[in-house]
């Protein structure tokens, strides 16, 4: 990522403006264009994925889709990888097709088909006719995961489908699809009823016309249990009419008790040998030899079929019908027709495979997907290319702590928890910017102590030192004997008024005042005596959890202590209660709306910092089949709730809901397909996604002037200064010209990759604009000239840019390194909308070397301003506008104000000399001592402005030396 120097971003905020004395703002209509960036930070450790394919004839193209974060594509068999759905707005990819016939024709099927206890929902299949560069929707809307896709080798537009349908209730479209016109008509053309989905489709390679296909019934529940249920729907079933028409294969060695989920594939060599991997009392992978007629278990190990409900892959060596694959905890192979297997590929802890392609014209050509991410062999499987570069991460919440830059904490499915820095010292944030974690798991919540972030606390409870690694187990549960009850995510929160309070659940909260030494229950159970079995259950579901002796019960998934009132805390639980004390917990009140039915899972309560009766609640009711937002609001401590989502579309509930700290009213909404802001304390809504792509936003925190998210599928976000937002009213939008109050800028050292900068290919994160940010807004229509200038205290001019001047062009023939390092600085926007400038709080160079060089990213114009107080003016066609704009020192150095004012006074009368150095070489080419010295002067510049002290005497005398050189040069040496 190149370091710009001047930013410059346009938007267009349209908002319907009420009156001034009302004090709310309601969007006209949501057309941000760009002017605020979302920047991803990583981490760039790839998340699940399960849908992979490579394309015969293209040997170096492979794509993926991720259960969470869209389809990829690489084009180096698997160096880098590119998203080529972002423009699409679901983000969860199930299955991948690339027509056989034509290699630009792909489908894609969206909703992850593997039913964890946490999932993303599709809406249907979309094709792209051009490999990949856009897509259209093309039906199939309300089946919601599809488990695979199938393409005739002979038609590109005939195609057959496997739906699963709605994971918490029943529908009518599922099952298997056929479509012979590309996706313009589908007939459904295998149903058994509106419980039952379909979960693989296979295709005999030889004949087109024979296929076999695998029905699942299975249901989530909204309670937490491990495996979903399965039921009497479940089966094998084969066409030999294209997928026209099907019969059952039942019997004759082929498992029934407790069937599952079945995996197929037919040997590319031999149409009678099929393979099966089945979930069933008698599991196994089990060979056919006449084309599914009979069958043999030819192998029950549970290592290669167990949790048949997540696994259940099977694929062929299309050469060979003895060498078989199956993937589980890790990937294995068998050489003699599946009688025996060796793990080939995995790790200690399981990586989780779930998809394995093989070329069919090279079988050492492969694509695996896992839940680690996806990685490609071009070698037969010895060696693998790395899932280091794919920012697909899925994490379940987000926290931030005190360092300067501070950290991102969030765990990672199935990769473990990890801290991002949210800037880096490089150009990028790369992978020596993270480090993994042990407190908090793969899906629970992180708390960094306010008080030493160095110290962390997650999971259930840990303590981690961040210095030392030790970690130290601390739940508060563990000497005290119950029915302790559990769920994938347990919440854990600082009081942000007492930073020795740390607060943890189950179905009681927990409280610790000593670093978790000891703990004290403040709550009854605070859910629900008995919620009930909703009625989207189906039998088998319904009675498929951890206790039949009991009823399903929940636990508390929200923690929230009030920022201003002492001894106020809100609990909302996964079953649907909420519940606050102002007391500690001495006494609790229930204040559920009568309205909120069992099973509606309370996400997060954002506990007002303007009124301590205010409280804001993110409810998600999809585990009751209900996708529609839920955001209660409340002004009166729970008495009265109502839901304010107007704005926030059906198939995007809430996950998360924040309130800014420093504006009353304006509120952030994480959702499943974004970002969403209100300006009106939530009573209207409009999309924030800018250039966020689709994705699951899981959690959201604002961290001094950003705002930070967790994304389930596309990793860690960062919006970096909503001045805009926090300062925009009924003025700002009337004015034909608008200059924003900056926030404080830090002067700290600029990016710098210490040697060879990372290779372009090399995927890094988005550091945050280097300098002070400028926002300002052109109202109405285009402006004339634009200029920006900024004035030290006396009013002198340290940096002026105007819309007319002119940047001279890179010639790329002139330059010694490729044009793509070379950005050129840009000048401010002068059309209507919202922009963006960055100072990057230098002054101005004396003389640039060459036009080049003043577009070099690597050069460090003029010299670095001294922290304090300056002035930013803005001009636009003669209107004069001006806002303060404070420099401050990065809290990491140690230079007091006189050793900083120094060094100013000696950079400045160093960078004078250079200046007069470079027009004598410019006099005198042939002068080759002017080089010299304007070297020597550089490296004094260097060493005086990056000392945390005054100059030396010796940086003052190496200064001298050069004055005298270039005296002696012939040079006109300044006074």
């Amino acid at each position: 990522m190149t370091n710009r120097r001047f930013v410059s971003i346009a938007l267009a905020l349209a908002f319907l403006v009420a009156p001034a004395t009302a004090q709310r703002w309601a969007p006209v209509e949501p057309n941000y264009s760009g002017a605020l960036h979302w920047r991803n930070v990583g981490p760039l450790r790839g998340g699940r994925a399960i849908a992979v394919t490579g394309v015969p004839g293209h040997p170096e193209r492979f794509y993926f889709g991720s259960v969470g974060g869209g389809v990829w594509r690489s084009d180096n068999a698997g160096r880098t990888w590119s998203p080529i759905f972002d423009d699409q707005p679901v983000a969860s990819i199930g299955a991948l097709a690339v027509a056989p016939s034509n290699a630009d024709v792909i489908y894609a099927g969206t909703g992850e088909p593997d039913w964890r206890s946490d999932l993303q929902q599709g809406d249907g299949m979309y094709k792209s006719l051009d490999a990949g560069r856009s897509w259209q929707h093309i039906g199939l809307t309300d089946t919601r995961a599809i488990g695979r896709i199938s393409v005739d080798p002979r038609d590109a537009n005939d195609v057959v489908v496997a739906a699963l349908g709605h994971p918490y209730g029943p529908n009518a479209e599922r099952g298997v699809y056929r479509s012979t016109d590309g996706g313009k008509t589908w007939r459904k053309t295998l149903f058994i009823d509106n419980d039952t989905g379909a979960i693989s489709v296979a295709r005999d390679p030889r004949q087109a016309l024979i296929l076999y296909a695998a029905m699942l019934q299975t249901r989530r529940p909204p309670w937490d249990v491990y495996a979903p249920s399965k039921g009497p729907g479940s089966g094998l079933y084969k066409s030999t009419d294209g997928g026209t028409t099907w019969r059952a294969l039942r019997g004759n060695g082929f498992p029934s008790a407790g069937l599952g989920r079945i995996g197929i594939a037919v040997a590319p060599t031999d149409s009678q040998r099929v393979y099966a991997i089945v979930d069933a009392q008698d599991g196994g992978l089990y060979r056919s030899d006449d084309a599914g007629e009979h069958w043999t278990n030819v192998d029950s190990e549970a290592r290669i079929w167990g949790r048949g409900w997540y696994f259940e892959e099977v694929a062929v060596d299309p050469h060979d019908a003895d060498t078989v694959y199956v993937s589980n905890t890790s990937l294995y192979r068998s050489t003699n027709g599946g009688i025996a297997f060796t793990a080939i590929k995995g790790a200690p802890g399981g990586d989780d495979y779930h998809m394995l392609w093989i070329d069919p014209n090279a079988s050492e050509r492969m694509i695996l997907a896992s839940d680690q991410g996806v990685i490609v062999s071009v070698d037969g499987a010895r060696t693998w290319s790395s899932w280091y570069n794919q920012p697909t991460a899925q994490l379940y919440h987000v926290s931030t702590d005190t360092h300067f830059p501070f950290w991102v904490y969030g765990a990672q499915q199935d990769a473990g928890a990890i801290a991002v820095v949210s800037r880096s010292t490089r150009r990028g944030i790369g992978q020596a910017d993270t480090r993994p974690l042990t407190a908090g798991g793969e899906s629970d919540m992180l708390a960094p102590d306010p008080l030493d972030p160095n110290v962390l606390y997650g999971g259930r409870v840990e303590r981690e030192d961040l210095t030392t690694r030790t970690v130290r187990a601390l739940s508060p549960t563990l000497a005290q004997p119950g029915d302790w009850r559990d769920t994938w995510t347990l919440p854990l929160a600082f009081s942000p008024r007492d930073p020795h309070l740390l607060y943890f659940s189950r179905q009681v909260l927990f409280r610790t005042a000593d670093g978790g030494a000891t703990w004290r229950a403040i709550s009854p159970d605070l859910t629900r005596d008995n919620p009930g079995i909703p009625a989207n259950l189906d039998a088998p579901t319904a009675q498929d959890w951890s206790d039949p002796a009991l009823p399903p019960r929940g636990v508390i998934y929200a923690i929230t202590p009030s920022p201003i009132r002492a001894g106020m805390i809100w609990a909302g639980t996964d079953d649907g209660t909420i519940q606050v004390t102002r007391d500690e917990g001495a006494t609790w009140t229930n204040v559920t709306p009568p309205s909120l039915v069992a099973w509606s899972k309370i996400g997060i309560i954002e506990a007002s910092h303007f009124a301590a009766d205010t409280a804001y609640a993110a409810v998600d009711r999809q585990r009751l089949d209900d996708d529609r937002p839920y955001i209660l609001r409340t002004h009166d401590g729970g008495r009265t709730w109502r839901n304010v989502t107007r704005g926030i579309p059906a198939g995007s509930f809430v996950n998360a809901v924040r309130e800014d700290p420093q504006r009353r009213g304006l509120l952030y909404a994480g959702t499943e397909t974004g970002v969403f802001v209100s300006f009106d304390d939530g009573d209207a809504w409009q999309p924030l996604q800018l250039n966020l792509p689709a994705a699951s936003v899981r959690d959201l925190t604002p961290r001094d002037d950003a705002l930070v998210i967790a994304t389930h599928g596309r990793s860690f976000w960062i919006l970096d200064d909503v001045t805009p937002l926090r300062q925009w009213n009924a003025r700002v939008a009337a004015a034909p010209a608008w200059l924003f109050a900056p926030q404080r800028a830090y002067r700290m050292t600029p990016y710098d990759d210490e040697g060879t900068p990372f290779p372009p290919e090399t995927p890094v994160g988005e550091n945050p604009p280097f300098g002070a940010i400028i926002d300002y807004r052109i109202g109405g229509r285009a402006a004339q000239t634009v200029s920006i200038a900024i004035l030290d205290t006396a009013g002198n001019e340290v940096r002026r840019w105007s819309s007319a001047d002119e940047v001279p062009p890179v010639d790329p023939q002139k330059l010694d390194i490729p044009a793509f390092w070379v950005t050129p600085p840009l000048l401010p926007d002068v059309r209507p909308g919202l922009h963006r400038f960055v100072w990057d709080l230098h002054y101005a160079a004396a003389v640039a070397e060459s036009p080049a060089q003043e577009s070099d990213p690597f050069f460090v114009r003029g010299i670095w301003a001294v922290p304090g107080p300056y002035t930013v003016r803005l001009k636009v066609d003669g209107r004069t506008l001006e806002q303060p704009l404070r420099v401050a020192l990065d809290p990491r150095e140690r230079a007091t104000a006189a050793d900083l004012a120094a060094q100013f006074a000696l950079a400045r009368d160093v960078e004078a000399l250079r200046g007069e150095v470079l027009r004598a070489a410019r006099r005198q080419p042939q002068n080759v001592r002017f080089a010299d010295i304007d070297a020597a002067l550089a490296d004094v510049e260097r060493s005086v402005e990056s000392a945390p002290a005054a100059p030396t005497a010796g940086e003052r005398a190496a200064y001298e030396l050069q004055r005298q050189a270039f005296a002696q040069a012939g040079g006109m040496v300044p006074p």
